[in-house]
């Protein structure tokens, strides 16, 4: 008999499909996806540490050190929708083992490149990597975990190890960086790729190709691309020209018309868009990924200018540096854990304003460091408040967007939810070096740059109050989707 579809009054399918995967397999997934989604990770972040170095060893300027930090994020940013689109049509196991292929092979280019181009690329090819890689870890969960307490669990897991790897990138960066070289910040991947391979190879069953020709949406890709650079390059630009000088209008209007190119595509000419519109059209998926964009925005740029000011006013080397990012990646963890039990009470919309409104005041308080501060009175208490918004925050925004969702849709809405919280940090970062390198010396920079970070933040809990509230004595999972 063919299962029966429903659909709730926000438009969202119940398939009530339950996941045979035994409890064991469903564990080795669980750890897996975590260990592939950490690589993905801590690469944004691992290279912050080793910035200096590798400005040193390869010759960079001000604007090439960016790069080895946008190349990798804009890419991942823009080919994010086509990588979830991937494990949709062909596939969890073949589309998870190619990201990681493609992964560790430009990691280990990159990590023998002997000039700035060639490290760019490769960070570029490593970010093409990522954006497969990092839907497919996403849909592995979703589609092994039926909807509930278990699979919120599961993605509280998987939110605590990408805080980790966020957080842990830049100790990580600095231990390398220190005892061997700034070259296996990259080159430490090749080998836990490898394992991650065979261990998805063993793990995941293989799948009959849903796909057929012409059905991949190549063109929506390279729209969405398109209009993700030329709009980071236009904010960059701001800096230098001001926001209406001719580079900065340029790209600003190219990067709006290509995305409202990429939206009639999808709606009208893709064949397998990498959005279904029908997503779109559910309030929880608007919102909770314009939440997820405003959190990338703060959240992610975050890293970059704490371990500058660390090495650069505070004049700590790249090992004390990564120390300095304990206290984050341990209260990160710690909240990210917490938030499943903390959600039955609040419900997602609860937890997401709690966290945000604890980020911003994180925030506002880093705000008040200088060249004076130490680490102590001007980046612990901060850390703690900032990195436990974080942690809270992150799990109840995921479960927003991927509850309810069908299964042959799982990988477009991963690559979604992916795609926003990119696309955020990559536009947040553009705009927010701007705002750093403008006139008033580094106290004010860095005061204004938190600052800036503190109302994005605030931002996000004003927008959670949009979403619907959970009723009593459902699953919040279920109530969500109301």
């Amino acid at each position: 008999m063919g299962r029966r579809e429903a659909r709730d009054t926000e438009g969202r399918i119940d398939t009530g499909k339950e996941t045979g995967a035994p409890a064991p397999r469903r564990a080795a997934l669980l750890w897996l996806s975590c260990a592939a989604q950490f690589m993905v990770v801590l690469d944004v972040s691992v290279v912050n540490v080793a910035l200096p170095s590798i400005r040193t060893a390869l010759g960079l300027d001000a604007a090439g050190l960016q790069w080895v930090v946008g190349s990798y994020a804009l890419v991942f940013a823009g080919f994010l929708l086509l990588g979830g689109r991937l494990a949709d049509l062909y596939g969890r196991r073949r589309t998870l083992v190619c990201g990681l292929v493609l992964f560790s092979v430009s990691s280990l280019v990159g990590g023998l490149a002997t000039g700035p181009g060639l490290l760019i690329a490769m960070r570029a090819v490593q970010g093409l990597g990522a954006a497969v890689l990092a839907p497919a870890t996403l849909t592995v969960l979703t589609t092994t975990f039926p909807e509930g307490p278990g699979r919120t669990k599961a993605l509280a897991i998987w939110t605590a190890v990408s805080s980790a790897g966020g957080a842990a990138g830049n100790l990580i960066g600095g231990v390398l960086t220190d005892a061997l070289s700034w070259r296996w910040i990259l080159l430490i991947n090749v080998p836990i790729g490898a394992v991650a391979v065979l261990a998805a190879l063993y793990l995941l069953p293989s799948e009959r190709s849903r796909a057929v020709s012409g059905r991949l949406d190549v063109p929506g890709a390279v729209l969405a691309t398109l209009g993700v650079t030329a709009l980071v390059l236009g904010v960059s630009r701001a800096g230098t020209q001001g926001w209406t000088g001719p580079a900065v209008l340029t790209g600003l209007a190219v990067g709006v018309v290509a995305l409202i190119a990429f939206a009639v595509t999808e709606t009208r000419y893709a064949a397998a868009p990498l959005v279904p519109p029908d997503l779109v059209r559910l309030r929880p998926i608007r919102v909770g990924n314009a939440a997820m964009l405003l959190a990338g925005g703060c959240f992610i740029p975050m890293w970059y200018f704490l371990s500058l000011y660390m090495q650069e006013v505070l004049h700590y080397g790249a090992l004390a540096t990564g120390f300095g990012f304990l206290p984050h990646t341990l209260v990160g963890i710690a909240a990210a854990r917490l938030a499943p039990a903390a959600m039955e009470r609040t419900g997602a919309r609860g937890l997401i304003v709690l966290g945000a409104v604890l980020g911003a005041l994180g925030f506002l308080w880093q705000s008040g460091i200088d060249t004076d501060s130490g680490y102590s009175d001007g980046l612990l208490g901060p850390a703690i408040v900032m990195s436990a918004g974080m942690g809270l925050l992150i799990t109840p925004i995921i479960t927003t967007v991927t509850s309810g969702i069908r299964e042959q849709d799982a990988g477009a809405a991963s690559g979604l939810m992916n795609t926003t919280r990119q696309l955020g940090g990559v536009v947040g970062l553009a705009a927010l070096v701007t705002l750093a390198t403008a006139d008033g010396g580094p106290d004010l920079a860095y005061r204004a740059v938190f600052v800036a970070m503190a109302a994005v933040c605030a931002g996000v809990a004003v927008l959670a109050l949009a979403l619907p509230a959970p009723r009593k004595g459902r699953d919040d999972s279920v109530a969500i989707r109301r």
